[in-house]
């Protein structure tokens, strides 16, 4: 008789090879329009020649290509150390859900932007991590399958680990919990990091009208509301009041903060967050 393990085995496999698929299509396609993660340092990689600046070594200059014109240059080569890149999503029950059975879920688009992510910085050459459990930093052949697989078992909580400061880190949410528990995980996350807040279209535009039960899905309880509509106007204000918090918690940790809605592509939102850490790793 087939055990419980061998049952969630098959779903596991069921699932991955499409999600898989899917993450490194719009990885192919962001790669595109992005300039990688290239930056000076120690390699054997050219990567261009720079203008002499006082206090260069003498045995630095290209003296060849410094013939060719009145200044001096050097070559630079590109940083050839890789670094772990730390990623954690929410695994809680509102990621679960979606207004429509057309969209996607929150938690599905967070972990096709994760994978995709994962497949851009694997083809930098970076090492890839999840902040909690199941996965250490890796690189290579297969890491995109360990990295899923892994996800699949849950990122938990993000937990003790507080990072250094230089060590990239990219946390996916949707962050519509209380300011103070989202200015822990920051804190407990650590390093130089960047926050992705995924939402399903509905949840910013409360679309609904007359007589309306709201249930939490996170224990909450249920709220009966005779005209939805009547709450638009403050739950706009509420909304925009959390989102400037999150902001000032994110510059207050010198973090990037963006917004994702599950009704747009996934491709200019991973293009626009790996920009930003390119930029911060420059």
């Amino acid at each position: 008789m087939p055990t419980i393990t061998s049952f969630r085995a098959q779903e596991l496999a069921a699932r991955l090879p499409p999600l898989l698929v899917a993450a490194r299509r719009v990885a192919a396609t962001v790669a595109q329009g992005a300039h990688g993660r290239r930056r000076a340092g120690p390699g054997e990689i050219f990567w261009q020649f720079r203008r002499s600046h006082p206090g260069d070594a003498a045995s630095a200059i290209d003296w060849r290509q410094s013939a060719r014109s009145d200044h001096l240059f050097l070559r630079e080569s590109e940083w050839a150390a890789a670094q772990t890149v730390w990623l954690w999503r929410d695994s809680s029950a509102s990621m679960d859900w979606r207004s429509t059975p057309e969209l996607t879920t929150k938690g599905e688009r967070a972990d096709l932007l994760m994978l995709a992510l994962a497949e851009l910085l694997l083809r930098a050459g970076e090492r890839v991590a999840l902040l909690h459990g199941g996965l250490a930093p890796t690189t290579g052949r297969g890491a995109l399958e360990r990295l899923a697989e892994a996800m699949e078992r849950g990122c938990g909580d993000i937990g003790g680990r507080s990072l250094p400061h230089h060590v990239p880190v990219v946390l996916m949410g949707d962050f519509l919990a209380p300011l103070d528990d989202i200015a822990g995980q920051i804190r407990r996350a650590g390093g130089q990091g960047h926050m992705v807040q995924i939402l399903d279209p509905a949840e910013e535009s409360l679309p609904y009208d007359g007589r309306v039960r709201f249930e939490g899905v996170e224990g909450e309880g249920q709220l009966l509301v005779r005209r939805a509509e009547a709450l638009r106007a403050a739950y706009a204000e509420r909304l925009a009041a959390h989102r400037d918090g999150l902001a000032a918690l994110a510059r207050a940790s010198g973090w990037s903060l963006a917004t994702h809605r599950t009704d747009h592509s996934a491709g200019p939102a991973l293009l626009a967050l790996y920009v930003r850490m390119a930029e911060g790793a420059a």
